[in-house]
């Protein structure tokens, strides 16, 4: 108030200095007192604020614990109703359990008493049973008394014993026996005999049937046909020469007659024969025939034929499906071509034989392979039986011995005659 007075003062005199001086003074002392009046009032503002935030606070706390007090109430409630629902599943279950539990004692007491009855009913049976087994123990007891009693007078009777008796009766039965095994074997051999007659004899005719061969017969000659009567001439040559050339070179006789524009070849060697037939037949197409062309052109058939007895001989095996023959044995297959057997060429026999073997092998069961192997080789011998002495047999058995074929195509070879 002073200061204010002052102030006042010096505004009524005018003076400036003491209105500066006196200003001055004011705001010292106003600026605290604002400053304190200031900071009364943001107080009173933050308090103010505080008691404010603190009754929201209060409020919310409060509205929380009524809500947290009725989620309480809630949760009890469910609780307890959770509660009651599962009591009274637990009394619905314990109740159906007893209800079965009852059932169950039902059937296991109905059982019982099934049980008890037949277990009775058992024992009634087994007594009975103890009864009749008892009485069957006497019986027999009875009956082994009564057949003592029964072979002490028969042994007085026959005066033998029962051994003795026994030995009698066995080599009574042991004769009887022997004679009537003896017819039955003797009726059994005669019907497998009738029996196995008829079968080979269907086996044979069948394969016969499926294998048809073509029958070839050879002669002792060949005819070679000339282009013309004039080549009987330059056949027989100056003084015959050419003529016995070839029938030197060839072991072959010509037979040149008025048969017109042939030349018949006469010899018992086939192969000969084939070789003097070639030779002739190149002789009579190059036209030059003198001794020295003839034995150019009967080396050249002979070779050909060589040649040609190997092919046929591969020939046959092929044709009947064999392998592994020895290159020597299928040369002498080969020179069966120029062979024959009873008005048959037996190369085309051998076949024949081979294919028949094998049907009768696969209708019997046996190697069919191995049986048109014998087939083929059995009789090889004749491709050599009239350059060696012996039978076609022997020659047949010692070629394959040779030529290592085996035991068993060897004894087939053997005995194709029955022998």
């Amino acid at each position: 108030m002073p200061l204010l007075l002052n102030v006042i003062l010096a505004l009524q005199t005018k003076d400036v200095i003491h209105i500066s001086i006196a200003v001055v003074c004011t705001l010292i002392v106003a600026v605290p007192l604002v400053w304190k009046i200031a900071t009364n009032y943001r107080i009173k503002i933050y308090e103010a604020k505080v008691g404010s935030a603190e009754e929201r606070a209060r409020g919310i706390i409060d509205d929380a614990y009524k809500t947290a007090e009725t989620t309480k109430k809630e949760a009890l409630l469910e609780m307890k109703e959770e509660s009651i629902r599962s009591k009274n599943e637990s009394e619905r279950e314990a109740k159906e359990r007893r209800a079965e539990v009852q059932r169950y004692e039902k059937r296991v007491l109905s059982k019982e008493e099934t049980l008890d009855r037949k277990l009775d009913a058992l024992e009634k049976k087994e007594a009975k049973f103890n009864a009749k087994e008892a009485e069957v123990e006497r019986l027999r007891k009875e009956l082994g008394e009564a057949q003592s009693n029964i072979v002490k007078e028969l042994e007085k009777i026959s005066g033998l014993t029962s051994e003795q008796a026994k030995e009698y009766l066995l080599r009574t039965v042991e004769d009887d026996v022997k004679h009537e095994t003896a017819i039955m074997i003797k009726e059994y051999e005669s019907r497998a005999k009738d029996e196995a007659d008829k079968k080979a004899k269907d086996l044979v005719v069948t394969a016969i049937q499926k294998c048809a061969a073509d029958h070839v017969a050879e002669t002792t000659i060949s005819v070679v046909q000339l282009p013309s009567d004039e080549m009987k001439g330059r056949i027989i040559g100056r003084e015959g020469r050419n003529i016995r050339t070839l029938e030197t070179m060839t072991g072959v006789d010509l037979i040149i007659d008025d048969t017109p524009e042939a030349v018949i070849l006469s010899g018992f060697d086939p192969i000969r024969r084939e070789i003097a037939r070639i030779a002739l037949e190149k002789l009579i197409l190059d036209g030059r025939i003198h001794p020295a062309r003839i034995e150019e052109m009967v080396e050249k058939a002979q070779k050909e034929v060589e040649v040609m007895i190997k092919e046929e001989g591969e020939a046959a095996t092929l044709e009947v499906g064999i392998h592994g023959i020895h290159p020597e044995l299928i040369k002498l297959l080969g020179k069966m071509k120029f062979r024959t057997s009873y008005g048959q060429n037996a190369l085309r026999h051998s076949v024949e034989v081979a294919h028949l073997s094998g049907l009768l092998a696969a209708e019997i069961g046996v190697d069919v392979k191995m049986a048109k192997r014998a087939g083929i080789l059995h009789d090889i011998g004749k491709s050599l039986d009239h350059e060696i002495e012996g039978s076609h047999i022997q020659i047949g058995v010692d070629l394959c011995r040779k030529y290592k074929e085996t035991a068993t195509v060897i004894n087939a070879v053997e005995a194709h005659h029955g022998e």
